[in-house]
């Protein structure tokens, strides 16, 4: 999380309400920005991969199509 650009670990956050508290109150008019990660479980759509030798030691996959898997 930053605060007009300075990184601040100076917050916890509310799980249950998903409310971010600061433990000191930013100045009025400040740019709060936040990153998040998060996992999107997948898999692969077919049993096989399509690769092109683009010249030696190197390669790249033509297409790797995939599924969300929702539990």
């Amino acid at each position: 999380m930053s605060v007009n650009g300075a990184e601040t670990a100076a917050f916890a956050l509310d799980g249950a309400s998903g409310r971010i508290i600061f433990d000191a109150p930013p100045v009025e008019g400040a740019a709060i920005k936040a990153g998040f990660l998060f996992e999107t479980p997948v898999r692969f759509d077919s049993d096989r991969l399509d690769l092109s030798l683009d010249a030696f030691g190197a390669g790249r996959a033509i297409a790797a199509p995939l599924i969300e898997i929702i539990p």
